[in-house]
């Protein structure tokens, strides 16, 4: 995620970092000498007899324009879900953990179970981005709690079931009444809807063959775009073309970053961000005095 300071409008029309162009600039430059070579070749394309007018390119261009915004607004949907699903995620943590402390004061296991829910919070990130390192969660979990997440075919549900254990024993030792233990429970359960919920998210991509015909469409009408401008334009079939093309293709890049909002992209989730925030919360609530440092932003202003 890109966490700017507000600036100038003036400063914004030139920023880099955070922006799409990054990305597509190569396919702007492309598109930027196409349109050069079309020039060159014009008294070549006029003794054709062939000739494209403007209409048929505005009316495709509102077509365009329309369908991108829906795919977008589909993309942007996944974006907020999946941070409605990771704020759900906060609150569940500090909830489960505050009727915890309160209800079980004196158990001088509750690092324990901080340390169970901060690496539910990190293992479920780690999934969604693929990238599960045993070497981190070793950080929470005892060795044979890591054995077993990092055999399971869902890691972060196992965790879940090790957190419902250890209130379990508690339960069958008498410090949980069994209402108690029910609405502990349910916690859990909020974070196992939040789990589920991020899965969904993860492994249901936009279909392919709706993002295949935009894609195509964008790109076929930015290549054949300049051979309609250019008996109009002439010189500044380049600059304009480049200019329209910078609005189609990057609509449609900016969709595919938000398809997958759990990535590591510019504007994706700070999921590192918000589970070191949720981190440290736990282990002050628990009084503890090793608290991480706060993430900020790098020198790119991204938060990852």
């Amino acid at each position: 995620m890109i966490v700017r300071p507000k600036q100038h409008w003036l400063q914004l029309i030139f920023v880099w970092h955070g922006s799409v162009l990054p990305k597509i600039y190569t396919r702007l430059l492309l598109n930027f000498l196409l349109s050069i070579a079309v020039i060159l070749m014009l008294p070549w394309y006029t003794s054709l007899g062939i000739k494209f007018t403007v209409a048929p390119f505005s009316i495709l261009g509102v077509a365009i324009a329309i369908f991108l915004g829906f795919r977008n607004n589909a993309c942007y949907s996944r974006y907020v879900e999946a941070r409605l699903l990771w704020g759900q995620l906060m609150i569940a943590a500090r909830s489960l953990f505050r009727e915890v402390k309160n209800t079980l004061p004196d158990d001088k296991h509750l690092g324990e179970f901080v340390r169970l829910q901060i690496a539910f919070a990190n293992c479920l990130r780690m999934t969604l981005r693929r990238e599960l390192n045993a070497e981190q969660l070793s950080r929470y979990l005892a060795a044979d709690n890591l054995r077993h997440v990092m055999s399971a075919n869902s890691p972060a549900n196992r965790i879940l079931l090790i957190m419902g254990e250890w209130l379990a024993v508690r339960r069958r030792n008498g410090q949980l009444s069994d209402i108690l233990f029910h609405s502990l429970n349910n916690r859990l359960n909020d974070m196992s809807i939040v789990l589920s919920g991020c899965e969904r998210i993860a492994t249901t991509p936009v279909p392919f063959a709706y993002t295949l015909i935009l894609h195509r469409t964008v790109y076929l009408f930015c290549i054949m775009l300049p051979f309609a401008l250019v008996v109009d334009l002439h010189y500044m079939t380049p600059f304009v073309s480049a200019l329209i093309s910078y609005t189609f293709i990057s609509l449609d890049t900016l969709a595919e970053e938000l398809e997958d909002p759990f990535g590591t992209e510019d504007n994706d989730l700070p999921l590192d961000a918000i589970c070191n925030m949720m981190e440290r919360d736990l282990l002050q609530m628990n009084d503890e005095e090793n608290i991480p440092e706060r993430l900020m932003p790098d020198k790119h202003y991204q938060l990852t």
